[in-house]
């Protein structure tokens, strides 16, 4: 089964890949030329459903399989931020380290060195005939300082819950076994299966 993915983000396209193994998956951008999707939507579900139907839309090819995930990171001590607006936290031309420094800067500016914080994976299925969404999480610690040099986002300053490395830190192996993104990607290939 061939599945396209409504990304072009590297990291997230090895990740998928990694977990996806009995699939065959392909970037949209190997496809179609890349373009601009709007997401402005209010919930990381909504949003993953945002990114999918454009993509099937976009490829005009009924028989197409699209997944798309949105996800983020949420801190206690700001109020649940960034949250949807992870991937562009520190502005709409900002990278993975600017977003990464914000956010460390902005729970440092509290007063504190760490809060508690999750991870949000919402990952949708959109086919010709049926949309599904499914979603996993992963708690744990945001800290004020990066530790280690694996992975992408915000890896570098969150702690998985029963840890004491970051995920910056922790080899990718175990890594999945955590992620959000894998839990939620569990779920997606039980509904693959039924298609």
């Amino acid at each position: 089964m061939k599945l396209v993915l409504a990304t072009s983000n590297k990291g997230k396209v090895r990740e998928i890949k990694a977990m996806c193994e009995d699939f065959e998956v392909i970037p949209y951008s190997e496809l179609i030329e890349e373009f601009e999707i709007v997401e402005d939507a209010e919930t990381f579900k909504d949003n993953a459903l945002l990114k999918a139907h454009a993509v099937f839309d976009a490829l005009g090819d009924d028989d197409a399989i699209v997944i798309a995930d949105d996800s983020g990171i949420s801190v206690d001590a700001l109020e649940g931020d960034p949250g949807i607006y992870s991937a562009r936290y520190a502005g709409e031309d900002a990278n993975d380290k600017d977003n990464l420094h914000l956010l460390m800067h902005n729970i440092r500016a509290k007063g504190i060195e760490s809060s508690p914080a999750f991870y949000t994976a919402a990952i949708a299925i959109v086919t010709k005939d049926i949309e599904r969404t499914v979603h996993g999480w992963m708690y744990g610690t945001a800290l004020t300082e990066a530790q280690g040099d694996g992975g992408f986002g915000y890896d570098p300053m969150f702690i998985p819950l029963g840890y004491d490395k970051t995920l910056g830190e922790l080899d990718d192996e175990t890594k999945r076994k955590l992620s959000h993104r894998s839990k939620a990607l569990l779920l997606a290939k039980k509904v693959l299966k039924t298609l």
